[in-house]
């Protein structure tokens, strides 16, 4: 037995990185997921892969602008319609337009807010009014350490994470009494193409303000959204794990 067995997943941004680190242990623990990007080709390609790993249809692709309320709730009925329910929704897509504020367009902040914040909005509020009305259901919001501390050069990254914490208390609040679980997660410096092109310089600077003197995986951020999607959490909603290795404690 999984801790997700029977249980229906829609992940944004889960093409690549942490998205599909998040699908793959999920489909691991029984669950069955279907795979928003905006990368239509890539969401598709993934679901193929995740399928043919496990020899039977446990994922779906679809195309989804997370700015999008209409691109979302599709993508939330693609998972009632091919797979029966909605149990687990994961807000995870996002971009960043890194930039000093003296030097950051409108248009770059406008991208960055619009994706993470309204992005997590329409995500956590049109799963809510589903899972409602089944009186359960677990909402993951990914936020991230910027959020909590604030980075250089992301004024919108930073502003953007850090609302995303004060939506999923809000809306943690809202949906209690309707059985509905909305928790986050923060993570760090986690391990991907986009981090290790970073000038060795940046690199050894961030990797120096970890107690645990690593960079984290995408694995383990998938862990910890396992543990939040899963019974295990049953009496946690409104937190905010954080997966940083120690930093910024």
């Amino acid at each position: 037995m999984g801790l997700l067995d029977g249980k229906v997943a829609m992940i944004t941004g889960a093409a690549q990185g942490i998205g599909r680190a998040i699908a793959e242990r999920f489909i691991t623990e029984g669950a069955r997921v279907v795979i928003a990007d905006l990368d239509a080709e890539g969401a598709e390609q993934t679901a193929l892969s995740l399928n043919e790993s496990e020899g039977k249809t446990v994922a779906t692709g679809v195309a989804c602008d997370v700015v999008s309320a209409k691109d979302v709730q599709h993508a939330l009925e693609v998972a009632l319609v091919t797979y029966g329910s909605l149990d687990v929704v994961v807000n995870n897509a996002g971009i960043t337009r890194d930039a000093t504020m003296r030097t950051m367009t409108e248009e770059q902040f406008d991208q960055v807010i619009a994706v993470h914040l309204k992005g997590c909005w329409n995500g956590t509020r049109l799963a809510a009014s589903i899972m409602r009305e089944s009186k359960s259901g677990a909402i993951i919001n990914i936020s991230s350490i910027s959020g909590k501390v604030g980075l250089i050069g992301q004024t919108n990254y930073s502003a953007a994470k850090a609302g995303i914490i004060g939506l999923t208390k809000a809306a943690a609040k809202e949906m209690a009494h309707h059985g509905v679980r909305v928790n986050a997660i923060q993570p760090g410096l986690i391990r991907s193409a986009m981090t290790e092109a970073m000038p060795p310089a940046i690199w050894d600077a961030k990797m120096a303000e970890i107690p645990m003197a690593r960079a984290g995986e995408p694995s383990e951020i998938a862990a910890v959204a396992l543990f939040l999607a899963s019974n295990l959490s049953s009496y946690m909603t409104g937190t905010v794990s954080e997966v940083t290795g120690g930093r910024y404690m």
